[in-house]
């Protein structure tokens, strides 16, 4: 179990978080800026403080660059063009971040020779953390966003392919001599096609072979699944949500779970004509729900309540079996940042402290008055509608305003 003391700080630094609007640009903004530092970094190391010159070289006449230059050109400058996806959360763009953060850092450690390089490996080191510790928050797979970036994960792949074969063309047989052949053996190889017209005979040459055909099947993998999975799951999400006609979802309640309190809570708005959305974490059995307007998904998910409307909703009602998810749907429904009244239920009495730190507008907990309610009836004490209310219906205290 969670010690007090640091739920208290995830509580605080939930509050912070809300406070600051950090879900508009935290962690997103920071890391784009760091990847962004990190591939400036490398490249200024690597081909000094003119690295510009030899970028415009390499697109306007790469024959008269060195072999040496062409990687930390890619890594460096798929860094900055990668910095500009995480801005958009994009998971691609997330996927090849730290691709290029792990070759980056392994070229590092195998050419590091001065203090400076020991830095700049440090700096990669704690961006490649930073990334990982931060995937979940890249949760965005539009269409649009994820071709853009898988066509620019292509293109710099097929020039460091192509490129490469140029500059070792000797190494193969036949040998390659001009750009169109390398761009050839590149797609060949890229592709996993393999004719064998064109094969490597030195080590050098073997070893970037390679590479390319170990980056050619991850970045083409990644690059279709970035593009086909978000349409994919459109369809499989419309399929799972269809209904005969959905319901106008503004200034409407909000029930989440499938609890007997929640199933009764949905039953009497709906007798009284008041709208109510659904949230559920599995989907229902075929007909189970007829003509109901519900949603499927994560219920502390920002972007499943959004669609179910929360933000527009009159209350949110958290009515799960599990009271620490009560709790963090309360708190994903304060950053949409909209006017619905929450209302957290409680199943076990020994949580009841700790739902009211994310501080929700109601806290309903009708299994923790049971033993209370019993005693005071068989013991002949007088049950008032007053001490039910009150008992029931945990209201939580607004924090007092600083003067």
């Amino acid at each position: 179990m969670t010690p007090a003391p640091i739920r208290r700080l995830r509580a605080q630094l939930q509050r912070f978080h809300h406070v600051v609007r950090g879900r508009h640009w935290f962690p997103h903004v920071p890391l784009a800026l760091l990847l962004g530092l990190a591939g400036l970094s490398l490249l200024r190391a690597e081909l000094g403080t003119h690295w510009h010159d030899y970028a415009q070289l390499l697109v306007l006449n790469a024959s008269h660059l060195q072999p040496k230059m062409l990687p930390s050109l890619l890594i460096g400058g798929g860094m900055l063009t990668m910095a500009l996806g995480l801005l958009w959360r994009s998971r691609l763009a997330w996927t090849m971040a730290l691709l290029l953060e792990i070759v980056g850092t392994f070229s590092l450690v195998i050419g590091q020779h001065s203090h400076h390089d020991h830095v700049l490996l440090a700096y990669f080191v704690f961006v490649l953390v930073a990334l990982l510790f931060s995937w979940r928050q890249f949760d965005r797979t539009s269409v649009a966003a994820s071709t853009l970036f898988a066509l620019t994960s292509v293109a710099m792949l097929l020039m460091y392919a192509t490129f490469g074969a140029y500059y070792l063309g000797m190494d193969f047989k036949p040998q390659i001599t001009d750009l169109v052949t390398a761009l050839y053996f590149s797609m060949v190889t890229m592709s996993t096609v393999g004719y064998g017209d064109i094969t490597p005979q030195t080590s050098e040459a073997k070893l970037f072979t390679v590479s390319v055909i170990v980056l050619g099947v991850a970045v083409f993998a990644t690059s279709l699944t970035a593009v086909i999975a978000p349409m994919v799951s459109r369809s499989l999400q419309r399929i799972v949500n269809r209904k005969g006609s959905r319901m106008k979802r503004e200034n409407h309640f909000v029930v989440i779970g499938n609890t007997s309190l929640a199933i009764n809570t949905w039953h009497e708005l709906a007798r009284r004509g008041r709208p109510v959305t659904r949230l559920l974490r599995e989907a229902p059995e075929e007909g189970e729900l007829k003509d109901t307007d519900y949603v499927v998904g994560d219920p502390s998910s920002t972007e499943i309540l959004r669609e179910a409307g929360a933000h527009r909703a009159e209350a949110v009602l958290a009515m799960l079996a599990d009271d620490s998810e009560n709790a963090f749907v309360v708190l994903a429904v304060k950053e949409l940042e909209g006017h619905a009244r929450t209302v957290a239920a409680v199943n076990d009495a020994r949580h009841l402290s700790r739902v009211k730190l994310v501080q929700p507008d109601v806290v309903i907990a009708p299994q923790v008055l049971g033993g209370e309610l019993l005693a005071m009836l068989l013991s002949g004490e007088q049950v008032t509608p007053d001490f039910v209310m009150q008992r029931v219906f945990q209201q939580v205290s607004e924090p007092a305003k600083p003067s």
